[in-house]
């Protein structure tokens, strides 16, 4: 039950939000929140939950048609090119269109939203949480071009001389790899390898040749927010023979810290 006179404290929790996130819907989802496990009030009992009032709040603002296209007030004339359709290069064109100036996000995927797309696996955030917010910025006057790959459809210097500011929000889609005894045998797949694919079947896209789990025994390496969620996609896909997860973390180096070549104490 909402407690007396919590309607009229929405709205502001909403604007102090916004003030400085502009998906807090993508954050609260996705976000690991380190922030509560440091929170000082955890001293002395249960910490903020800081991941689960952005949520709240903006859950409910959506529920109650509050979270509304925002236009400029004036156009500046000036051009702004978004290579990326990332969180990164959608909080960046929807600051710049509010500020007045034309924005144009280019994506190489067939569709705008980055990993939100087809790297978060539906199950951890639903495409629909994407989709409402890119009604949102069309709305506002933004502009979305999809399938257009910077460097080969277009040269970097063609949007220099289009635009008067170009934006880079690529992202980091170079994996990291383990340069072991077997890594090139059958079956091992990288992550962005395996989750793509399975994005686009949850969402019933066609998909040749896709890497699935079902009937197989698994491993994945890696215990963090991707490997769960290839855990999670997984299990999801059918029965496994097996499923099994390793998260591999660095030894520290033997013998003394050292700073400036001065041993610390």
């Amino acid at each position: 039950m909402e407690r007396p006179g919590l309607a009229g404290e929405w709205q502001p929790a909403l604007e102090r939000l916004h003030a400085t996130n502009n998906f807090p819907e993508f954050t609260g989802r996705l976000c690991p929140a380190p922030c509560e496990t440091a929170c000082v009030v955890g001293i002395n009992r249960d910490a903020v939950t800081i991941k689960n009032v952005e949520v709240a709040i903006i859950d409910k603002a959506w529920d109650d048609s509050r979270v509304t296209p925002q236009q400029p007030a004036w156009h500046t004339a000036k051009t702004v090119a978004v290579v990326g359709s990332g969180p990164a290069g959608l909080a960046v064109a929807q600051q710049l269109t509010r500020a007045g100036h034309t924005v144009v996000v280019y994506e190489r995927a067939d569709a705008i939203g980055g990993l939100l797309r087809y790297g978060i696996p539906e199950f951890k955030m639903e495409k629909s949480v994407v989709n409402r917010r890119l009604k949102q910025m069309v709305l506002e006057g933004t502009q979305f071009k999809t399938g257009v790959n910077i460097g080969v459809d277009i040269m970097g210097t063609d949007l220099l001389e289009q635009y008067e500011a170009v934006v880079l929000a690529i992202g980091a889609t170079l994996s990291r790899d383990l340069p072991v005894p077997g890594r090139d045998l059958g079956g091992i797949h990288q992550a962005m390898e395996f989750l793509p694919q399975a994005n686009r079947a949850a969402l019933g896209q066609p998909v040749d040749n896709q890497i699935t789990a079902e009937g197989r025994d698994v491993v994945i390496i890696g215990g963090g927010d991707t490997g769960a969620d290839c855990l999670g996609t997984s299990i999801r896909q059918g029965p496994a023979r097996s499923r099994s997860s390793r998260s591999c973390r660095c030894r520290p180096r033997r013998g003394p810290a050292t700073s400036r070549g001065r041993r610390i104490r």
